[in-house]
């Protein structure tokens, strides 16, 4: 389901109506509160010492006049990343009972001046050389170029939900290669034990702000298993938080020399494990090719480093090809990450790759298929991030010929050319949490699309992530930041945030920390205007219709299983396979119907009766149609094209249309792809 176009630019105009009524309210002067309306969004009992939020103003609740929620969605972030990758590569916690001082402690071995940072050298460049402090002073961290320190601290999370975030998805992450090759560890590198320990330390999370709030249920920060407990939360004032997963190796289904590790068995365990965490959306890969899909690769020296650990994880490195379409994968690159590739084998070395060669071979593999289909039964959300673009074809592939809506980009990690396929589904995308200018432009190029699709917009903060963060404009910049300032909604006023003897300010620290997200988004409406944060303040909206259709997706029944079919002609080489045009819907995979060797074949199914059609999808073998057509008719004689295409690729194939009466539906072969005729592995018909 999408919103009506007229009520998108009506929630812009509620926007600015909200600022003018501020304004008004600032002039004629407060209005006193009823006895009711308590300061609920004040803790009662903070640990001490702690961060300040230095945000006043009772938090938004309820809805806008056609029903829908408002706020800011975060659809990537990583609350507990200190917990993955063997324990210390990210340094400092989220929480501690003990108060910040505790919580925002560096890593041991970066004492006493960060000689031993090496992850710091790895990502930062230099000697990683700082100050290993935190409380009171944090001279040199957090900051918005250190990959290595804590950067969701719960305060900070606090204040950008104060400034009317709504929705923030928390990826558990960990990655067991760059733990296994990391120096410094205090835990095993398994990532479904480190996955499962991220789950328990965010409701332990969730307790501890219900602590200082009065008890369970009370705090503001609240784990939603599904998209209406979301918009309950929302419409009490709060923050709704969506578990989500990324690692390299979900289920243990990692490939050596190109041989999967892992079952069927695995992955419906698997899912079904997440399932109970509370985990709604996920990663079917990440930086290394798995046993379920090919990755969208990394650039320039971090690329290489992450090239070396795909051999020392898989055996094999990343292997290219040209792109069959206007979509690509990132440019590998030559570059020398020397600290990585010590880690080699003797006699080993990083191959070169070529320019025009900028696609991954590997694509999603048939375990990846049946994960993306058993995700689809659970209601999951699939993030499409990071798959290479061949799997992330494939994906869209199978939802559309699902119509399943629970896709997401969530952090610029998907070919932008997939886009407007994303929204078509019913999919829901954010932009990584860039420079205000790059993040406004990026934002007006895709402006049409929302508009088109009805649609608000996302950021992927990826805080935790080791991906860098905004940086300063400068002190000098000629359309500063202005503290204090006022939230988008109007009903708080956000000044600079501060923790021990350091006062932050976006200005001069750019996107050091989460609690500099509000003053992000100020910086955004500055310099993008205040549509494009009207399009984001959209964003909770959206994000739950994308969750909830999926929740509630069925792609109702296929008319085409166990009908009755016949074709132009049948291939009869071999006398032990069948390749009749009943294979093509016998629901087999394994089975498929084959024509001649020859073109204009065609291939009809009989549904018994007339029955509306709107959807139809074929499962092409190799020998394709480049061009075809789906004609309908609703007696057998008289045949009208529904749905044509001169650019077919093979695979999985989905053609739409205007509903239509028709008993009988004919694929009807043209242009071949090969020197064969045509075979499909099966044929779906679909009312909706």
């Amino acid at each position: 389901m999408t919103m009506a176009r007229p009520q998108r630019r009506r929630l812009r105009s509620l926007t600015v109506a909200s600022l003018l009524l501020t304004v008004m309210a600032l002039v004629l002067g407060p209005v006193p509160g009823s006895a009711a309306d308590t300061d609920w969004w004040n803790a009662t009992a903070r640990p001490t010492p702690d961060a300040q939020i230095n945000v006043t103003g009772e938090p938004f609740k309820g809805t806008d006049a056609q029903g829908r929620v408002r706020g800011f969605v975060d659809a990537h972030d990583h609350i507990m990343s200190n917990e993955g990758f063997g324990g210390r590569l990210i340094c400092g916690k989220p929480f501690s009972e003990q108060g910040v001082a505790d919580a925002l402690k560096d890593c041991p071995e970066h004492y006493p001046d960060g000689s031993l940072a090496v992850f710091d050298m790895i990502t930062k460049g230099g000697d990683g050389k700082h100050d290993p402090n935190g409380w009171p002073t944090f001279k040199d961290w957090p900051a918005h170029d250190s990959l290595t320190h804590q950067q969701n601290y719960y305060a900070g999370i606090e204040r950008a939900w104060r400034g009317g975030q709504r929705v923030l998805v928390n990826d558990l992450v960990t990655n067991g290669v760059i733990c296994s090759v990391y120096f410094f560890k205090d835990r095993s590198c398994d990532e479904m034990t480190a996955i499962r320990l991220e789950a328990k330390k965010s409701y332990d999370m969730q307790a501890f702000i219900d602590k200082m709030y009065g008890g369970p249920g009370k705090g503001w920060f609240r784990i939603v298993t599904s998209s209406a407990q979301a918009r309950e939360v929302i419409k009490q004032g709060k923050l709704a938080v969506v578990l989500g997963v990324e690692t390299s190796e979900p289920f243990g289904c990692k490939q050596i020399l190109d041989v999967g590790q892992c079952d069927k068995g695995d992955i419906d365990r698997g899912l079904d494990e997440l399932h109970e965490l509370g985990v709604s959306s996920m990663f079917l890969c990440h930086k290394f090719d798995n046993a379920l899909c090919g990755v969208r690769f990394d650039s320039g020296a971090l690329g290489t480093a992450i090239n070396v650990g795909q051999f020392l994880s898989t055996g094999t490195f990343w292997k290219t090809e040209t792109c069959r379409g206007p979509q690509h994968d990132n440019p590998i690159g030559n570059a020398v990450a020397a600290q990585a590739e010590k880690q080699l084998p003797e006699g080993v070395s990083v191959p070169k790759y070529a320019a025009d060669a900028q696609c991954n071979t590997r694509g999603l593999t048939d375990l990846g298929d049946y994960a993306v289909r058993g995700m689809m039964k659970r209601g999951m959300m699939l993030e499409v991030d990071h798959m290479s673009v061949k799997a992330a074809g494939q994906a869209f592939d199978i939802l559309e010929s699902e119509a399943y809506p629970g896709v997401i980009s969530s952090h610029s990690w998907m070919d932008l050319g997939w886009t407007e396929r994303l929204y078509k589904l019913g999919g829901f995308a954010g932009q990584y949490m860039g420079g205000s200018e790059g993040f406004s432009a990026e934002a007006k190029r895709t402006d049409a699309l929302r508009e088109k699709y009805n649609v608000g917009y996302g950021y992927g903060t990826d805080m935790n992530g080791v991906g860098g963060w905004p940086g300063p404009r400068g002190a000098d910049t000629p359309n500063p930041v202005k503290y204090p300032f006022r939230s988008t909604d109007g009903g708080s006023v956000i000044d600079k945030q501060t923790t021990g003897e350091r006062t932050w300010d976006f200005n001069t620290a750019g996107g050091a920390h989460y609690g500099m997200v509000p003053d992000w988004i100020e910086d955004i409406r500055i310099v993008g205007g205040q549509e494009v944060v009207d399009d984001m303040f959209a964003g909770a909206e959206s994000y739950l219709r994308t969750w909830g259709s999926a929740e509630k997706h069925d792609s109702g029944p296929n008319l085409a299983s166990g009908a009755a079919a016949s074709a132009s002609t049948t291939e009869w080489w071999n006398p032990f396979v069948s390749f009749a045009p009943g294979k093509a819907v016998d629901s087999d995979k394994g089975t498929r119907w084959a024509s001649e060797w020859k073109a204009d074949q065609w291939l009809r199914i009989d549904l018994g009766s007339v029955k509306p059609v709107k959807r139809v999808t074929a499962d092409w073998e190799e020998a394709y149609a480049k061009s075809y057509r789906i004609e309908l008719s609703e007696d057998g004689t008289n045949w009208k094209t529904a749905w044509s295409t001169d650019s077919g690729d093979g695979g999985l194939d989905t053609a739409r249309f205007a509903t239509a009466q028709a008993r009988y539906v004919r694929i009807q072969g043209g242009e071949r792809a090969t020197k064969w005729g045509y075979s499909l592995r099966e044929v779906g018909v679909y009312s909706d």
